[in-house]
């Protein structure tokens, strides 16, 4: 998506955000564009959901200010209700009323007329996948179930832009492969902006087309995420997966010993090598003299959570704590979102 020459949805300048000496969120500087996906991705207490307060208008800034579609979101709340629509991470609907029951009481709490509202809940239905189970009570709902009547819910009011707080969290790989569809559609056939406010990076980024990421309560690095996996790699960042029979003690020792190798973890049936530069052909020589026959040789690129770690390490060094625990504890964000 060429953002460049579009007038932004969603615009923050200086925003920040104090409780007492802490600092939830720092000087947040950002634009998402019309019709865009955008992640905000970070991992629990990095200040994404303080960022989501602020747009809501549901939370007041400390200094700086958020618009939306060039309402403030402080100083015009009503008018950011009115167009912003809201997917909490577990969303509650009347256990005892049907999905069809549940849409037309959201109707009319937005004032809609009844015929608009019948006319909507039947078109909603279809596009959430939900159709079928649309008279059925939500209490028997699975949470993937729930999360789609949730878009359904959002849309009643026909937002100019959703925010989306976890919305992949806790749902089954199905459901999470259709929800992440639907979210597609919303941007590409209606136009709509998403906001994702996730820590499931192996998720989101499959459908994002930027990111923002957040280190405790600053936006450390934001743009397409083959921008930011070129960004390291000029850097000097090269991230090998490799493995290799037999697969001994002497072979990782043999990978530590590799050329300018920052680190080498075991993961699984393979190492994870993170150097300077790439040290494949060193890689291949030197197992060959050892006696290795290599199983496995993969560059790995465009992966988000190496960006991430890379970005959380950083911002831990430029905060004084450069030792790398903060970015070791980061490793919560494998590709099943554990």
């Amino acid at each position: 998506m060429d953002v460049t020459e579009r007038r932004p949805i969603i615009h923050t300048e200086g925003l920040t955000k104090c409780y007492g000496p802490k600092t939830a969120v720092s000087d947040l500087n950002l634009d998402i564009y019309p019709g865009e996906i955008f992640g905000l991705l970070g991992p629990n207490g990095a200040g994404k959901t303080t960022t989501t307060l602020m747009l809501l208008g549901l939370s007041e800034p400390t200094s700086g200010k958020a618009e939306i579609d060039g309402k403030d979101c402080t100083r015009q709340p009503i008018e950011i209700k009115r167009i912003v629509g809201y997917l909490p991470d577990n969303v509650g609907f009347y256990a005892d009323m049907t999905g069809r029951e549940n849409l037309r009481f959201t109707g009319r709490l937005n004032g809609l007329p009844d015929d608009v509202i019948e006319s909507r809940i039947c078109s909603l239905l279809e596009k959430v996948g939900m159709t079928e189970a649309a008279d059925m009570k939500t209490g028997t709902y699975s949470r993937g179930m729930r999360q789609r009547l949730g878009v359904a819910d959002v849309l009643m009011k026909d937002p100019k832009v959703v925010i989306m707080d976890e919305p992949t969290l806790g749902i089954d790989p199905e459901g999470m492969r259709e929800l992440m569809e639907l979210i597609r559609r919303l941007a590409e056939e209606d136009g709509r902006t998403i906001l994702i406010s996730s820590h499931q990076l192996y998720q989101i980024q499959q459908i994002c087309d930027r990111v923002g990421l957040f280190v405790e309560g600053q936006l450390v690095a934001c743009g397409r995420i083959d921008e930011l996996a070129r960004s390291m790699q000029q850097e000097g960042v090269s991230i090998l997966e490799t493995a290799a029979f037999p697969d001994d003690a002497g072979f990782g020792e043999l990978l530590k010993g590799l050329g300018n190798v920052d680190s080498v973890e075991r993961t699984g049936d393979f190492y994870v090598v993170r150097s300077r530069y790439d040290v494949k052909r060193e890689l291949l020589r030197k197992s060959l003299e050892a006696g290795y026959t290599l199983s496995l040789i993969r560059q790995r690129e465009n992966d988000l959570d190496e960006i991430y770690r890379r970005y959380f390490e950083e911002a831990g060094e430029n905060n004084g704590s450069g030792d790398g625990k903060k970015a070791r504890r980061f490793r919560i964000f494998d590709k099943s979102g554990q």
